[in-house]
């Protein structure tokens, strides 16, 4: 019968192998907390950008577009809320909550990009009815909007890409962790140890 220091020596030399089979493949390239943090911040700038412009929405829209106007609000106070989050732990953008990220950001781009479309067809109204500072303030808005919905789509690219790099991250380590326990089950077995069902 093997003594103790038989298979602690064992158990040791499988462990070794298995950590020096999982370290041969390429690092995982999550992203970082700095890339992550640079995201943040382009995404306040952003939205900070496109929240002055709802107000100005609403004024225009009047009560027709409240509701529009304040789906538009409830969309930039998720992505708030989800960059004070962020702020405090970056790496919670890799999960779940990094994916709902990205999908407020594209809202939030479509959203602006239909206060651009909305607000040149008022202000075409306004100049065909005469109503001259009726169609500039409907041009500058619609101008506002579509430079917001420009740096949105850029910073919700660049979401994407992140986004994107986490899965494949997550991938790789399933592979590589389905990799490393098929060798050590393949050296277990070669060395008569049968784990238990």
């Amino acid at each position: 019968m093997p003594s103790l220091r038989h298979v602690f020596l064992f158990f040791f030399s499988i462990s070794a192998f298995c950590a020096g089979a999982r370290g041969q493949d390429k690092e995982v390239n999550f992203p970082t907390d700095d890339e992550i943090r640079l995201l943040l911040t382009q995404a306040e700038r952003a939205i900070g950008q496109y929240k002055l412009l709802l107000d100005q929405e609403q004024m225009m829209l009047g009560e027709k577009g409240s509701e529009a106007v304040a789906k538009d609000r409830q969309v930039v106070e998720n992505i708030e809320i989800a960059i004070k989050a962020f702020r405090k732990n970056p790496q919670g953008f890799n999960g779940p909550l990094g994916f709902a990220f990205f999908e407020w950001l594209d809202d939030a781009d479509r959203n602006a990009l239909l206060c651009a479309t909305t607000s040149l067809n008022d202000s075409t109204t306004s100049m065909l009815t005469g109503d001259k500072d009726g169609a500039q303030a409907g041009l500058h808005l619609a101008q506002g909007c579509m430079d917001a919905s420009a740096l949105i789509y850029t910073v919700s690219e660049n979401a994407g890409a992140l986004y994107a790099r986490y899965v494949e991250g997550e991938e790789k380590l399933a592979k590589e962790g389905l990799r490393v326990a098929e060798k050590c089950a393949a050296v277990l077995k070669q060395k008569g140890i049968v784990p238990k069902q």
